[in-house]
């Protein structure tokens, strides 16, 4: 059984499944990986720091069996940003979290597709007007960031689907495993950018240690919170929390993000905390579905896996006579 959608018409990819930009965790090996395995790898580029893409394109690019894209933080770029990114090449550049005007027309001047990441209808609104070729529809139960008052994943994907008209859009956030998948196909999404499940993977470039705290996490401990932003001194825009698995700084600062903004001697404990190994270097990024995740396999066969799972899901909902 083959999901052919509007997505992997797009890219020629076998499957509707796309690896999401995640800084300091998608890299080019990473991006290989999903393209060998029939998906669609996005490299997290974050501000386009030109060393990051030196080192991590070239990887994708030779590793890769198919296209693959790069992702940016809208508010974090300029315009020499996009440039380096576009001569690296990619079938896509996925801007997430700020206005894409500014970037879009650019993007899909230069042949690239445009993805655009959005978190409520209006920016699904803005992303249709600035003429992306594929939408991500964020629900709040994905790890990492996304908005403040957003909305789940399960109502927020149709609500998306039917704005964008034939505009393929792929639901994120809280898929972990291919039920996920086969449900969003079913809510009328092309496909599912999936974040946390690839993190804890061989490929990933996140800390072992991070790895494991992903394969022993529970979706239960998860948070969205700006505590781990602001006692960092991230530049994250205040309407955008992230959600993480559970923290000491996060125990002793939530509630107060004022308060911990405003002192200085908390900054600096952190930073010594993490200095001394106290604190761990990061926070660590994980969504709602990190209960189902108990492995560290290769994001190939994570993308095959995941496919088997959302036929088998299919089948068992909807009888064989379906699935076939």
């Amino acid at each position: 059984m083959a999901f052919s959608t509007g997505f992997t018409r797009r890219f020629g990819v076998r499957h509707p499944i796309a690896s999401a930009p995640m800084g300091g965790s998608a890299g080019g090996a990473l991006v290989a990986a999903v393209s060998r395995g029939g998906g669609f790898g996005l490299l997290g580029a974050g501000n386009g720091d030109p060393a990051w893409l030196a080192r991590e394109v070239p990887i994708a690019a030779e590793g890769a069996a198919g296209p693959w894209g790069v992702g940016l933080l809208t508010w974090a770029i300029d315009a020499g940003a996009v440039e380096r990114v576009l001569e690296c090449g990619p079938a896509a550049v996925m801007l997430s979290f700020g206005d894409p005007g500014p970037y879009a027309r650019r993007i899909r001047d230069s042949g690239a597709a445009l993805i655009v990441q959005v978190t409520d209808l209006d920016e699904a609104r803005r992303a249709v007007d600035a003429g992306a070729d594929v939408i991500v529809a964020q629900g709040t139960e994905s790890g990492g960031h996304g908005a403040r008052r957003g909305r789940s994943t399960l109502p927020f994907v149709p609500l998306v689907a039917d704005l964008a008209g034939p505009v393929p859009v792929l639901a994120a956030g809280g898929i972990a495993d291919g039920r996920g998948l086969a449900a969003v196909l079913a809510l009328g999404a092309a496909g599912a950018l999936i974040g946390t499940r690839f993190q804890a993977t061989a490929e990933s470039l996140v800390d072992p240690a991070i790895a494991a705290a992903i394969v022993a996490g529970r979706g239960q401990d998860t948070e969205r919170n700006r505590v781990l932003d602001i006692a960092r001194g991230s530049r994250w825009p205040a309407e955008y929390t992230a959600r993480t698995l559970g923290h000491p700084f996060l125990d002793e600062w939530r509630g107060r993000e004022a308060e911990l903004a405003a002192d200085a001697e908390a900054g600096r404990a952190y930073r010594d905390g993490v200095a001394s190994g106290e604190l761990p270097p990061v926070p660590i990024w994980a969504g709602e579905g990190v209960d189902l995740i108990n492995d560290l396999p290769s994001a190939a066969d994570v993308v095959g896996t995941l496919v088997a799972q959302a036929e088998a899901a299919v089948a068992e909902a909807f009888g064989p006579e379906l699935s076939g």
